[in-house]
């Protein structure tokens, strides 16, 4: 397991403001699998509402790594990817999709899962570091 790296305060804001982010998983075959969502950013780790079963919940579950980008909506020259580590669980699911309702609606009849990714390397902007 690789070691967990800060996420630079310059760029936390991205991952703490309501804005969608890309989420990526490794699907079937090896091929990226990207989706809009919603995150949450607890100062280390971060979470994304999906819903369990779900072909990203499948992929971390599978291959437990996943990769996040946000783009700062206001200055798209400025953005922050967030590679690590994922899991996917129920603990503290509801809780999130109760956080989050206001962002996003869950569809289907799946149960929510949370999808954390521990950083293990962050790339930056090179204008605003």
């Amino acid at each position: 397991m690789k070691p967990t790296v800060p996420v630079p305060e310059t760029h936390r804001d991205l991952l703490a403001r309501p804005i969608p982010v890309v989420l990526a998983t490794m699907g079937p075959g090896g091929f990226p699998r990207a989706r809009p969502a919603w995150c949450e950013f607890d100062g280390s780790r971060v979470a994304i509402l999906a819903a369990h079963g779900s072909a990203e919940a499948r992929d971390v579950a599978d291959r437990p790594v996943a990769t996040l980008l946000a783009v700062d909506p206001d200055d798209t020259s400025r953005w922050i990817e967030v590679r690590g580590d994922a899991e996917v669980t129920a603990e503290g699911a509801t809780e999130l999709a109760d956080r989050l309702t206001r962002l996003s609606t869950p569809h289907g009849g799946n149960p929510p899962a949370v999808l954390r990714i521990r950083p293990t390397r962050v790339n930056l902007d090179a204008i605003h570091r």
